[in-house]
């Protein structure tokens, strides 16, 4: 239904419009979390964090901090390389109106535990408050309070918080691009990378 919907930039795309696998390194030792493939994004192009600005925020911290070979993330065929990260979602579909359902994250949650041992991490990047409570709840384990830069334990690997990176949050400088390189490096470091 999502992919129906294009935007008039896209109109020309054939999107992806199915269930979105993560990306990344498959020996990461970092996992970045978010909440699911944005509608005009991963939903379009078929990589998590791939054709939005959530994306192009991600990608160019990622830049930034040495773990990943370009400052941009556009297309399946891009060319981005990760080193050490593997990108995922509690969500592997694009929710309508970005509103999952608890139906929803317990139909995904399968994919993300299959990650989450294929991967093994030694730390992980929570993006946002529902990506935490996914990743806990995938683990069943009682999330905790969410506060950005807050870092926690789940079953003996930091996690790391973060504002997601939306436009709501960036535009309204909620979250900034400094703020993400922070957090980003603070991963980074707790993954031994």
């Amino acid at each position: 239904m999502v992919a129906r919907q294009k935007k008039k930039e896209f109109a020309s795309w054939e999107y992806w419009g199915r269930p979105v696998p993560g990306f990344g390194d498959p020996h990461a030792k970092l996992m970045v979390v978010g909440l699911a493939p944005a509608a005009h994004g991963g939903n379009r192009t078929g990589r998590m964090f791939t054709g939005d600005s959530s994306g192009q925020w991600l990608a160019r911290a990622l830049y930034r901090a040495g773990l990943a070979n370009q400052p941009a993330s556009t297309s399946k065929d891009d060319g981005l390389s990760l080193k050490g990260v593997f990108l995922t979602a509690v969500i592997r579909c694009a929710p309508p109106k970005n509103r999952p359902l608890p139906a929803e994250i317990l139909n995904c949650r399968p994919y993300l535990l299959e990650e989450i041992r294929l991967i093994d991490p030694r730390a992980y990047l929570a993006l946002g408050r529902v990506a935490l409570a996914g990743l806990f709840h995938a683990l069943s384990e009682v999330p905790p309070s969410f506060s950005h830069g807050k870092h926690v334990v789940l079953r003996g690997k930091p996690v790391i918080m973060s504002y997601h990176p939306s436009r709501q949050n960036t535009n309204t400088g909620k979250l900034t691009e400094q703020m993400l390189d922070l957090v980003v490096m603070e991963a980074k470091q707790a993954a031994g990378l």
